[in-house]
């Protein structure tokens, strides 16, 4: 269990450094993510691929939130890198964390999930959170395309949450090897739509590396291999260890700098998170 425990958190303190990585490369964003999920996903696969291969049966009746889920992946991984570029690694890591909690917002309908007080108030608490962000931003002169394009990388996050949970028969590996790969094909008729093919410096390449072999294949094979064995309320707070590990190190690494009222709003958002996944298991 232990083990277990040092696999999955050191998935999200990898998942933290995307931030670091994304602004030392000169590729565009969709570039960088068509990359990440070339490499990703074909490490995946071969990984998947020697454990016994794909379960067909499960494929064909979950191909519809595969597919979704993939192209959701995708797009929400551009406008979110587009968005640290826009704002700030921290900023735009905040405002695409709200997407669990449009979520949770939405659980009776979209899956007839009781939304109890807690959860009500942990939504009331990240919107509070938002609009601190998002006041600050308007009114220091940072880049309001960077928040629109945050937002959306929120809003795609939250979609890729809503076909994730659809998806029940295809195992957690082989879903990400096929989303990435889907992810893959989304983000190239994307890429050659707007800033075509990516032709990377020499400077890109090891960051290139390491963004999709480090950040998405090895990140990913130990998220599911310590998320298998995992209580689910361990792995809901757990996971916060990716935004506060990302706002930790873009201000030591990148020397960016919050004002109070957007710490205020970093509180908010995931104090107010982790309060809501704390009570996934009550009964009210």
């Amino acid at each position: 269990m232990l083990l277990s425990y040092g696999m999955y958190v050191l998935s999200m303190l990898i998942f933290g450094t995307n931030g670091y990585l994304v602004a030392h490369m000169s590729l565009q964003s969709g570039q960088i993510v068509l990359l990440r999920t070339l490499l990703g996903g074909l490490l995946l696969t071969v990984l998947v691929l020697l454990r016994g291969g794909f379960d067909r049966d499960a494929l064909r009746a979950e191909r519809v939130p595969l597919l979704l889920g993939g192209a959701a992946l995708g797009l929400n991984w551009v406008a979110l890198f587009e968005a640290y570029r826009l704002l700030n690694v921290s900023l735009a890591t905040l405002i695409y964390y709200v997407g669990p909690m449009l979520i949770l917002l939405l659980s009776p309908v979209l899956f007839h999930e009781k939304l109890t007080s807690r959860k009500l108030t942990a939504v009331v608490l990240v919107a509070a959170g938002l609009v601190c962000i998002s006041g600050s931003i308007a009114f220091s002169g940072l880049s309001t395309a960077g928040l629109l394009v945050a937002i959306l990388s929120a809003l795609f996050y939250a979609s890729l949450i809503a076909f994730n949970k659809r998806i029940v028969r295809t195992g957690g590996m082989q879903t990400a090897a096929i989303e990435l790969d889907v992810a893959f094909f989304i983000v190239l008729v994307y890429v050659l739509l707007t800033s075509g093919l990516p032709r990377p410096q020499a400077v890109d390449l090891p960051y290139v590396a390491v963004i999709g072999l480090v950040n998405t294949g090895l990140a990913y094979l130990l998220y599911f291999s310590g998320l298998q064995k995992l209580p689910g309320q361990s792995v809901a707070l757990i996971s916060y260890i990716d935004p506060v590990s990302a706002l930790i190190f873009s201000a030591l690494l990148l020397h960016e700098t919050m004002t109070p009222v957007q710490m205020l709003g970093a509180v908010l958002i995931i104090g107010g998170a982790m309060y809501g996944e704390t009570g996934k298991t009550e009964r009210n």
